[in-house]
């Protein structure tokens, strides 16, 4: 006897959906705001943020950091290089590695760059209040470490 079918979640309640429309969403004005208020370019802001987060960084550890592919940082990463913004130099340890670390002027865009994002990050969780907001966060960390341990997991 086979069991009854179970009918799948209507597509718009799936929590990937809501994700990636709430990243869409909050991308499309997180991109108007960093070039309208701190003069950069989307990706390349997300990799200024993450270089001035965490450097020095490779252009591997760019690219995790700021949820690109290596291309993409690494077209990012020289775009920012030619701008003035970051100093690339030889890896120490990796004799073909590079190192990624802001410049004088790089910071100054950062420091401009941080501003845009707690802003948009405020705008975004206005909706809820403080305990929410605790909670919400506590979850999100939660399903990163489980999403990051299931990549591991599948070889991903």
């Amino acid at each position: 006897m086979s069991s009854p079918k179970r009918s799948p979640a209507p597509l718009d309640r799936t929590i990937t959906h809501r994700l990636h429309t709430l990243s869409k969403i909050t991308d499309r004005a997180s991109q108007a705001a960093y070039e309208t208020d701190a003069g950069i370019p989307f990706s390349e802001g997300r990799c200024l943020a993450a270089i001035g987060a965490f450097s020095p960084l490779s252009v591997n550890d760019l690219a995790q950091r700021a949820n690109l592919n290596k291309a993409q940082a690494s077209r990012a990463a020289q775009s920012l290089v030619d701008q003035g913004l970051v100093r690339k130099e030889a890896s120490a340890t990796d004799g073909r590695g590079v190192v990624l670390t802001l410049t004088a002027k790089g910071e100054r865009v950062w420091q401009r760059l941080m501003l845009v994002i707690d802003r948009r990050n405020a705008e975004i969780v206005a909706c809820l209040d403080a305990t929410e907001l605790q909670q919400f966060s506590r979850l999100l960390d939660r399903l990163v470490e489980h999403a990051r341990g299931t990549a591991d997991d599948d070889g991903a």
